[in-house]
């Protein structure tokens, strides 16, 4: 195992979609509290106001981008190990498949811990100079990056496990890229509907003789009721989708019901892939 690891960091440090995929992190970190500065200049100009935006506001941005972006770089470094014989080769070396999986799990995983850390160094050290320190607490914002790092292993196991099953790498970063933006699709919707009102406000209006008229308050047809609610609330914060909506919206409230989700599914995605893997005929 440690040969494999060694192996495959010495590839991570000349990926150029690793390098890529970096570096674009660390100046969106950069750019996002600028922009957010340069937008309470600007506001101020017509307005005595003291018009802020806490630096929380652009922070959890990069939840959204590492996972879809890890997606296509699982799927692209793991497709090169087949593509270039590599996965083979170590096959007939001796090497167990166990530990081939999971050399490449580890490694994807800390390429996406790198990442992320790139992105919150350099929003970090734009932002504070510029807008300050976070408002809402440090507390929070190491719960919220503690659930994103353990999201990252729930869809690097994900990435992981249908890169090492197909051996055609454009066709598992399609899947791959696709399949995640349609769960984050899918989680903003689910998320929407969770989010209806039990109720419509009364409110006032003017009538075509123009009379004032007052509405009763009103039940909402779309609030989700009875046992569709709680499944739906159940798989809001369970489906990685979902969770990357919420942390990217910075609305997640059960950060450790949600970390300990993606934990469970990390796993279980593993050991399934480690199952088919060794089952795989490999060409």
């Amino acid at each position: 195992m440690s040969k494999l690891l060694y192996a495959g960091f010495a590839r991570l440090r000349h990926d150029t979609c690793f390098w890529v995929i970096l570096l674009v992190m660390a100046a969106i970190g950069v750019i996002l509290p600028v922009s957010s500065y340069h937008t309470m200049q600007y506001m101020r100009q017509f307005s005595d106001y003291v018009y802020e935006i806490p630096l929380e506001n652009s922070f959890t941005s990069y939840i959204p981008l590492i996972v879809i972006f890890s997606a296509a770089f699982c799927s692209l470094f793991i497709g090169t190990e087949y593509s270039d014989g590599t996965i083979r080769n170590k096959i007939m070396i001796g090497h167990r498949r166990t530990d081939i999986y999971l050399s490449n799990l580890i490694v994807c995983f800390a390429a996406e811990c790198i990442i992320c850390l790139a992105f919150i160094v350099a929003n970090l050290c734009a932002g504070i100079p510029l807008l300050g320190f976070f408002q809402c607490g440090l507390g929070i914002i190491l719960g919220y990056a503690g659930c994103a790092f353990v999201l990252c292993a729930a869809v690097t196991a994900i990435y992981t496990l249908i890169a090492m099953l197909s051996q055609n790498k454009a066709v598992s970063a399609v899947i791959c890229t696709l399949g995640i933006i349609f769960m984050i699709f899918g989680g903003a919707y689910m998320n929407a509907q969770i989010e209806e009102p039990e109720f419509w406000d009364a409110y006032t209006y003017i009538d075509a003789d123009g009379n004032i008229e007052e509405s009763e308050t009103m039940s909402n047809p779309n609030y989700i009721r009875g046992t569709k609610r709680v499944v739906y609330e159940f798989l809001n914060e369970f489906l990685p989708g979902n969770q990357t909506v919420l942390l990217g919206q910075g609305t997640a409230v059960h950060l450790w019901q949600m970390s300990l989700y993606s934990g469970v599914i990390a796993v279980i995605v593993t050991g399934v892939g480690i199952i088919f893997f060794c089952e795989e005929d490999i060409k």
